[in-house]
């Protein structure tokens, strides 16, 4: 249930990425104002993940999850009503406390099982990303039967049923219960904050940022992208963008049973490693190249088209929901008090990767006139947290096990010369003591 109902949160929480190409146009909005347009619904929910994580902690998932849910719903009608860019704007923040719900619904979750089970667990509950692409399938045919506003309503009525049901079908956590039966108090919320000090936190949201926040992007910006790249309608662009959004979803349940049997850090290196992979291809601007041949000037041309391209952001959406379950994995094994906190903490982070790449991915647009520059930053992003985690894995492995620190640069020039640290042998001691 906790699964369903963050599957109709994500759905109404990513509805610009369908009816803002139809608002922009009616609006002639430019790249940037765009941008700004479909990313305010993810800066709401991004800013209130951390107080709600703490909230649900104190009060119990079950009834924080309905209050969001309720408070996105009522929200979501009223955009209906919306005629100016300021009064979309100030829906959109509305809209945006849908996606408040992934903090308290992590923390929920996570109380439900124990720690060898809770990568799993949480990728289940993580895999209502697919939301988006239930809105991609969905949304543009109703926005074209009936226009972008039936959309609003409709998604705003199913949003407030799927939160009454899920508070009628489910309990409060294990936690909370005993709680409840003991009298004890809920801890403070400045003791829940007290592990944000630690670099390491930081270190996941950072991960989460690319993720979870390059995930939201991508999947809000590639309608428009389809739509202006390759010329596709709007119903289209809306299904082949599903093919993002769908592996994005879903195979996090895979990569939080993947992140429990071999671990999450080898996961973290798999994402990262195919996403530089992808985003370096997908990158790659249309280019037209003429070399001077010996017979006279050669030319040809270089475009990624349509099926390598979705083929592509496949395998990168694939890639990760690997990751987004890898990073939460991380969290309860370390923080196991303090999940609502730190969950909540790398979530905001996370979901302001949705809110401010795509004003990046405009401004970009606007500024170098390529389509490819989001892919160029992504690119960049990626390899960045790729270089970040390694390093910091291997300076815990060598203060973990400092004789790691002694063996040479090369292998095979083991006894051939003595590491400065290490002890001189007997032979060369006495040498030495007869000098």
């Amino acid at each position: 249930m906790s699964t369903l109902a963050f599957t109709a949160c994500f759905a109404v929480w990513t509805i610009f990425s369908i009816i803002g190409v139809q608002i922009r146009q009616e609006l002639g909005l430019s790249g940037a104002e765009f941008g700004l347009l479909i990313g305010t619904p993810i800066l709401t929910g991004s800013l209130i993940r951390l107080i709600l994580g703490i909230w649900a902690e104190q009060y119990g998932g079950r009834i924080v999850n309905l209050a969001v849910m309720l408070s996105a719903a009522a929200a979501t009608y009223l955009l209906s009503f919306a005629h100016t860019y300021p009064q979309f704007l100030v829906a959109a923040l509305g809209v945006g406390v849908a996606g408040g719900a992934f903090s308290v619904g992590v923390t929920y979750v996570a109380k439900f099982f124990p720690k060898e089970r809770q990568g799993t667990a949480l990728g289940i509950f993580g895999a209502g990303n697919v939301g988006a692409a239930v809105t991609k399938f969905a949304a543009p045919f109703v926005m074209v039967a009936m226009g972008w506003e039936a959309v609003a309503q409709i998604w705003a009525a199913a949003l407030a049923g799927v939160a009454i049901l899920t508070f009628l079908v489910t309990r409060d956590d294990p936690e909370r219960v005993a709680r409840k039966a003991s009298g004890e108090k809920p801890v403070r919320a400045a003791a829940q904050l007290t592990p944000l000090r630690k670099l390491q936190v930081w270190r996941f949201a950072l991960y989460y940022f690319f993720v979870f926040g390059a995930f939201v992007a991508l999947a809000l910006w590639l309608p428009s992208y389809l739509v202006g790249v390759y010329g596709l309608d709007i119903k289209t662009a809306g299904m082949l963008a599903a093919a993002y959004s769908i592996p994005g979803s879903l195979f996090r349940i895979f990569g939080g049973w993947l992140s429990d049997k071999i671990g999450a850090r080898r996961v973290m290196y798999i994402t990262f490693g195919l996403s530089v992979i992808c985003t370096f291809l997908l990158s790659y601007p249309a280019t037209h190249y003429v070399i001077e041949g010996v017979r006279g000037p050669i030319s040809f041309s270089f475009a990624t088209g349509l099926a390598p391209f979705v083929a592509l952001t496949f395998v990168l959406g694939f890639a990760m929901s690997l990751g987004k379950a890898a990073v939460y994995k991380h969290i309860p094994v370390y923080y196991p008090a303090h999940v609502g906190a730190v969950g909540g903490l790398v979530g905001m982070v996370g979901g302001l990767g949705g809110f401010i790449l795509p004003i990046v991915f405009g401004l970009l647009n606007d500024l170098t006139g390529i389509w490819t520059s989001c892919f160029m930053l992504l690119f960049v992003l990626v390899a960045s947290a790729l270089a970040w985690m390694h390093f910091a894995i291997r300076r815990m492995e060598q203060k973990a096990a400092p004789q790691l620190r002694d063996l040479p640069g090369l292998p095979e020039m083991a006894g051939l010369v003595a590491h400065p640290s290490s002890p001189p042998a007997a032979g060369q001691s006495a040498a030495r003591a007869g000098r």
